[in-house]
Order: C-alpha cells, then structure tokens, then sequence
C-alpha cells in the first residue's frame, strides 16, 4: 500500500522515498515486529483463555516436563504480522510477493489444522495426509510458476548470464555447475519446500531455537534477493538475475521482523509455543523464496541447522528399523545434547552461532564464484 505513495512524488517530493526496495525492507521488518509485540501478549492471553496448550512428550527431556500447559498456534499471530506487513509495504502489483505469501498461507492453513487435531486427539493430523497435503500443495505451487514463467505472463521472467532455463539448478561457489533438470525439477523444487518446511518444524523442540534461526535465514535472504533482483549487481556477482524478485526482500523483512517479535515471547522460558502453524509456514515461506530467486541448492547450506536437524531424525529412524539400536540418544538433534547434560539456554545459543556462520559461509559464495 506505502508503495504507491511513490507515484504522488510529483506532489510531494519526499514520497520518492517508497520507491526504493530497501526503505521499504527496512520499514516491513519493523512493523512485523511491532505488530508481533502488540498482537502477542493479548493472543497468548486468548490461548490460555481458549486453553490451548502444549503436549509434550513424557519421553523427553526431563527438564521439558515444566513446559506442560504453555500456550500454543502462536504461529497464527506471526503469520498474521508478516501477512499485514507484506501488505503494507511491498508492491502489490508483484507477482512473485502474491505467490509467496499465499504459498506460505497455505502451509500455515495446513500447520494450524494440525494443531487443532492434535489438541482434541494428541497425535495430531495423520502423517501420510499431512505429508500428501503438503506434496500437493507444493505441486501446485511449483507447476503454476513454471506455467507463468514460460508464457511470461508474470514478472517472475528469468534471464541469467548464459540464458539457462528456469529448470536449471546452480551450485554455489562455482561458475559454470549448473545443471538443467528438465521435467525431473518439479520433484526437486517439492523436496526443497515440502523438507524446509518440516526440517524447520522438527527444530522446533527449544525455546527460541527455530524462530532465531529461521530470523537468521530471513536475512540471508534478504540479501539474495534484492541481489537477485538488480540487473547489475546480478550480472557483476554471476548470480541469476531474476526480473521483480526484489520485491521478495521486502516479504522477507517482514517474516524476520516478525520472527523477532515472536521470539520476544518465544525466548527462555518460553511464553508461547508456534506450533506446526508457524514452523510450516515459515519454511514455506523460505523454501518458496530460494525457489523463485534460484538459489535452491544454497538453501541447505543457510539452513544447515535445519538440515542437520532433519538429518538427525532420519539416521536415528533408519538405524533403529534396521539394527533396534539409536545413533543419538534422542533425535531431533537438539534432544540429544540436552541429554548429554547441557541446559537449554546453551544449545539455543550455539545453535544459532552455528546458523550465524552457516549464513555467513552462504554469503560468501557471493564472491566465490
């Protein structure tokens, strides 16, 4: 909506300001982030009120137990901020904010009626519906941009150094590792979004642990996108130039924004839980954008944590099928150090040191080409 305000500079010279990509970044994350703080303590109070609380696991972390009864689908107000935010500051005329905000509404659509399910029945929503409504999802998704992009009839158009087509994948840190998939990248952009949505939702076990991170991620994005999005910062960097992604930084300023403000309720002792709510919908919103601005493969490594995380829970399935023994005392990753005996406080912190170098590590590939 602010966007526009730049088409009356001729009126009044300073509303040139909205046009610049970066302002507006700047203005998203604050307000999903004041708008996370106002929302948050009167919805926590409503899910108290509304008694939806956490189940956790009596097989957990002894320590875990003291978390019984705190409030959940804290995600609903974090979607929600990011949701009006976006709105607020970002180009409404843009394809590619219009596609990713409804592709993270989606998956948030499906988080939260999992959380419903799992407050009346404890196991939640079954597993294969789950996943299959997810698959789905995606599949549309991913089908409806390759549509758009081939006809061009939206502003999503790829144009890359050496004219690769959008099925492509690149490889960091080199020039020329760039593969074109073919018809085989519609399973692979679903893996993308469908493993960086629950890779971000099984982090989810500690206070703070995925929304810190997750806001570490945003950032990291940002950056590639408003990159992505300029012709000759593209062209210099040897990244994939990508026509209107620079709109998507504005949309990852308010997800960050917005995950700063949750974590303002979310930190140790944790005042709220997000649920599956928040935790699909942000590694929706995340996957969706690494998609769009093409840096895919990048994603594992500015999500590391989440991959190792998601890692973790595989290896310890696999092995205990196979042999009836655990590779880690208890998966997510994050259970097994607690139960090697450090505190809560400390494996948040290093993991997000650890997502704080991932990042940077990301961000180096800028040059490194």
């Amino acid at each position: 909506m602010f966007y526009f305000l730049y088409l009356l500079k001729s009126d009044f010279a300073p509303f040139n300001v909205f046009k610049y990509i970066t302002f507006r970044s700047f203005g998203a994350g604050v307000t999903a982030f004041l708008i996370t703080i106002v929302l948050g303590g009167a919805f926590i109070k409503l899910l108290v009120k509304m008694q939806f609380r956490e189940n956790i696991r009596a097989d957990g972390p002894a320590g875990h137990q003291s978390k019984i009864g705190t409030p959940t689908m804290g995600g609903v107000f974090i979607v929600t901020s990011m949701f009006i935010s976006t709105l607020l500051w970002a180009n409404l005329m843009s394809s590619p904010v219009w596609i990713a905000l409804l592709f993270t509404l989606g998956y948030g659509i499906i988080g939260l009626a999992d959380d419903f399910i799992k407050l009346s029945h404890r196991k939640g929503m079954r597993a294969k519906v789950k996943f299959s409504l997810q698959v789905i999802l995606s599949m549309v998704f991913i089908l409806f941009l390759l549509h758009e992009i081939n006809l061009f009839r939206m502003s999503l158009r790829v144009d890359l150094v050496l004219s690769y087509p959008f099925t492509s994948v690149m490889f960091p840190f080199f020039k020329k590792a760039v593969f074109d998939l073919g018809w085989l990248y519609v399973p692979f952009a679903i893996l993308v979004v469908v493993g960086s949505s629950n890779a971000v939702n099984l982090t989810d076990g500690l206070d703070g642990l995925a929304i810190g991170s997750m806001a570490v991620a945003a950032a990291t994005y940002i950056i590639f996108a408003y990159l992505s999005g300029n012709a000759e910062f593209s062209r210099y960097l040897q990244i994939p130039y990508i026509a209107g992604s620079g709109e998507l930084s504005v949309f990852l300023a308010a997800v960050g924004g917005a995950c700063l403000g949750f974590l303002w309720y979310n930190s140790h002792p944790a005042q709220v839980f997000m649920g599956d709510v928040g935790s699909l919908a942000l590694g929706a919103a995340i996957g969706s954008v690494a998609l769009m601005i093409k840096q895919e493969v990048l994603l594992a490594l500015v999500g590391g944590l989440f991959v190792a995380e998601a890692v973790s829970v595989i290896i310890q399935v696999v092995s205990f099928k196979l042999t009836r023994k655990r590779v880690f005392r208890m998966a997510p990753l994050h259970h097994h150090f607690e139960l090697n005996g450090w505190p809560e406080s400390k494996v948040v912190t290093r993991f997000w040191i650890v997502s704080l170098v991932l990042s940077l590590a990301a961000l180096s590939t800028l040059k490194l080409r």
